[in-house]
């Protein structure tokens, strides 16, 4: 709008776009930068605090006057006690549900430190006021698993599952379960927000690992019942500075402590030339009954090389722990239903050593593995090693992450050496900030953060904050796209499939 435009004393976007390309001088290139750094970075803003300024005005969010006494019973018959952190998270997530807004909340909490828990008890309190409640997470693998715990925390409940692999026959009757009521709670990925899903009364939806989910179809959900309650939870610790701005629409609760009876892991950083002696070591845990992941990084130049990099590395430690262990391979490449048969086979113990390509799955669990080794560590930013290193310590045993790498800069050696020094995923995801800025951060596939062009979250703090105050000031008048000078922005929204 011409108004910012004078207001900010900002280039006209033709010349801006052209001194880009072949500025005058330098100064001429910063001034085309603040331009469209700017324009990106407003716009972004707009629809979050259009989208918060919707959600607050649709007072029509549900009341769910969920059943406390039921609820304290639940709670009290777990098999563990709540941890500070999870009864306050809860404690926001209750408040929220019960009031007559519209609840649109992010769980963050470090891998490991029971997100899942204090969700699952949301949906129980959902089921005890007469709704249903919807999980929606990225991967078929993940929403097996939530459904088994599901199903033995809630075995007196009618859980569904719905996933896009699922046989024809068992969709249909999980879908027609799900239209008629007959169904508590339902867990699945994508398939939940297809045309063919009708809910009986949807009042909670839950997303796990929201960044993999854009804006557009956590509003999907939405539509999809009564503007229902949602709840999105994550374990990439996103720094309290961008927390505001990524998740501008949102409330936020963190979950900042680890069950009783957790070990810290303990994290080793050695040289290429010290593997004999990991492996040395490895074996004789695995004679104890330990079991073992080994990452090999994804190379993204080439999927071909980096699949030859794990198959020769499975090759080489099938032949070293040919007396001692199965040694098992997943990648990439595979079909969803491989990759499941061979996580269920080392969930199972069938085999003890698993070398992946692919990030193992966030969230998925066996207490049992207690060492993560990852090669060509330095190829890793931090918070991609603490997720990676978040796969062990899940039981009650001490758990190891050795991280293999000869780094060559010196960043490279600082990462090594944050991550033996703490295993607070913040601390981590601060650092990470200063070191790499939000760009590769976030990385490519995780849609909930926008992809700039020209802007850095990190390194343009200053203009996003600018951005996020004069757009909340604009979306404050509830008339705003009626105003003639405001018309450029609806339309632009409306443009990008933001707006009706």
């Amino acid at each position: 709008p011409q108004v910012l435009i004078d207001k900010y004393r900002l280039l006209g976007r033709a010349q801006a776009t052209t001194a880009m390309h072949f500025p005058k001088d330098l100064a001429e290139y910063k001034q085309a930068l603040r331009r469209i750094k700017f324009e990106e970075l407003f716009y972004f803003q707009m629809n979050l605090q259009a989208l918060k300024a919707d959600n607050k005005s649709e007072s029509n969010g549900l009341s769910i006057a969920y059943d406390e006494e039921k609820l304290a019973d639940k709670i009290a018959g777990l098999p563990f006690k709540l941890t500070g952190g999870q009864k306050r998270s809860l404690s926001d997530i209750l408040a929220d549900m019960r009031s007559g807004g519209h609840m649109n909340r992010l769980l963050q909490g470090d891998v490991g430190s029971g997100k899942t828990v204090v969700a699952s008890l949301a949906m129980y309190a959902a089921y005890t006021a007469g709704f249903q409640s919807a999980l929606m997470v990225p991967t078929e693998i993940l929403a097996e698993q939530h459904f088994d715990s599901l199903t033995q925390l809630f075995p007196d409940l009618s859980i569904a599952i719905l996933t896009s692999g699922m046989k024809t026959a068992a969709k249909k009757a999980a879908l027609s379960a799900i239209a008629d009521g007959s169904v508590d709670m339902i867990v699945g990925t994508h398939a939940l927000i297809q045309d063919a899903v009708t809910y009986h009364r949807l009042g909670l939806v839950i997303t796990d690992e929201q960044h993999r989910f854009g804006v557009n179809q956590r509003r999907i959900f939405r539509e999809k019942g009564e503007n229902p309650d949602v709840l999105m939870m994550t374990a990439t610790p996103i720094p309290r500075t961008l927390a505001i701005t990524a998740f501008g629409e949102m409330d936020v609760s963190i979950i900042d402590e680890l069950p009783a009876g957790r070990k810290p892991i303990i994290t080793r950083w050695v040289k290429h030339e010290q593997l004999d002696v990991v492996l040395d070591w490895v074996k004789k845990e695995l004679q104890k009954g330990a079991q073992a992941y080994v990452i090999s990084p994804l190379i993204e130049e080439s999927e071909s090389l980096d699949l030859k990099n794990a198959i020769a590395l499975h090759e080489e430690l099938s032949d070293y722990f040919a007396d001692t262990a199965q040694v098992a391979l997943m990648h990439g490449r595979m079909k969803n239903d491989e990759k499941e048969a061979i996580m269920q086979d080392f969930k199972a113990q069938k085999s003890q050593v698993l070398v992946s390509t692919t990030v193992i799955e966030v969230g998925v669990n066996v207490p049992n593995a207690t060492i993560m080794i990852i090669m060509d560590a330095d190829r890793f930013g931090l918070s991609q090693l603490h997720q990676l290193r978040g796969r062990v310590g899940r039981g009650e045993k001490q758990s190891y992450a050795i991280l293999v790498a000869n780094p060559k800069t010196q960043t490279g050696k600082e990462r090594m050496k944050i991550m033996t020094e703490t295993t607070d995923g913040f601390v981590l995801a601060e650092a990470d900030l200063k070191m790499r800025g939000s760009g590769e951060i976030f990385g490519t596939r995780q849609s909930g953060i926008p992809e700039f062009q020209v802007a850095d979250i990190v390194e343009d703090y200053n203009i996003l904050e600018e951005a996020r105050r004069v757009a909340s000031q604009i979306v404050s008048d509830k008339n705003w796209k009626n105003k003639p000078q405001w018309q450029i922005i609806s339309q632009n929204l409306k443009d990008k499939g933001n707006f009706d």
